[in-house]
């Protein structure tokens, strides 16, 4: 565990060959790092919120994603260079989940813009989020309408992504082709779930997803066919997200916020012993950006904008 506080932590991600966890705390604009051997946190400061990380191609180097662009980032010298175009409606929106994807891209979304020029709080415009695939070719759009996008893993097989749209309380499954990134239309998942909101996911290798529950408490986890296998209560109550590490993956790495929960240990990082291991970590693909595919489908969301006050992250 590492009790380090976080206003908002997010994006976990889990370094192998140097046995680091990575994470955010969106509000203070940080990015920190765990070594899990001595148990050191180290911390770099940026100059706008950054919400999520993901490893690259490139040995050192980390893609960040910051709430106006994507960034390289090298740690060990802090050098920093930005890849592809500014969010295009930043500041009114910014970008909040992502992962690397099968073909080497970035799966990304966006939200309303929750967090002011200090890193204090503001209210969540819904329906301006969008989930984004960057490569190549920039940004292309799978999704529209979003509340606040969360929740971008894939089954085992790489047949089947998953979606969460915090606002809507809802997590989908779309079907997926790892050859060509085609993203189909979604179906219900985890719909309606009772506590909390769904926020940042992971899947292990049975292919059951780990959903965190911001408002919840607790990590629900899921089997491939939508059913409840576990809930796993936690010390705090907004739980944000989680990624498998540690030797031989058995260990469930889990980021929390402690904006409105007075709970002692609410914005801590927790370790969880896993029933199974989970599923290493994509890289982005930095010298070439997932060049080389198809063209992906695009899909709208249907249905109205969801108007009630959300969670907030």
């Amino acid at each position: 565990m590492a009790p380090t506080g976080d206003v908002c932590g997010e994006g976990a991600a889990w370094e192998a060959a140097a046995g680091r966890l990575w994470w955010t705390d969106i509000n203070r604009f940080l990015v920190h790092s765990l070594t899990v051997a001595d148990g050191s946190v180290r911390t770099w400061m940026f100059g706008e919120p950054a919400v999520a990380i993901a490893l690259t191609d490139r040995p050192g180097v980390l893609l960040v994603a910051l709430a106006s662009r994507l960034i390289l980032f090298t740690p060990e010298t802090d050098a920093r260079e930005q890849v592809g175009p500014e969010l295009a409606g930043w500041p009114r929106v910014r970008f909040n989940d992502g992962r690397p994807d099968p073909l080497g891209g970035m799966v990304i979304g966006t939200m309303g813009n929750n967090v002011g020029r200090d890193g204090e709080g503001l209210a969540i415009e819904p329906g301006l989020g969008k989930l984004y695939r960057f490569g190549g070719a920039g940004f292309e759009v799978l999704r529209e309408g979003v509340g606040i996008a969360n929740t971008i893993c894939w089954s085992p097989d790489l047949r089947t992504f998953y979606f969460a749209d915090t606002m809507r309380n809802a997590l989908d499954a779309h079907d997926y082709d790892p050859e060509t990134g085609a993203v189909g239309a979604g179906r219900a998942f985890l719909a309606g779930f009772a506590r909390g909101h769904p926020d940042g996911s992971a899947v292990d290798s049975a292919g059951y997803l780990w959903n965190c529950r911001y408002g919840g408490g607790c990590i629900v986890r899921v089997a491939p066919d939508g059913t409840v296998d576990r809930v796993v209560e936690m010390p705090c109550r907004n739980i944000t997200t989680c990624t498998f590490g540690g030797a031989g993956l058995r260990t469930l790495y889990v980021t929390t916020a402690r904006a409105g929960d007075d709970a002692r240990l609410a914005g801590s990082v927790f370790a969880i012993e896993a029933p199974v291991p989970g599923l290493p970590e994509r890289v982005f693909r930095a010298d070439g950006a997932g060049r080389g595919r198809s063209v992906l489908v695009v899909v709208r969301i249907i249905g109205r904008r969801v108007r009630r006050e959300a969670p907030r992250r």
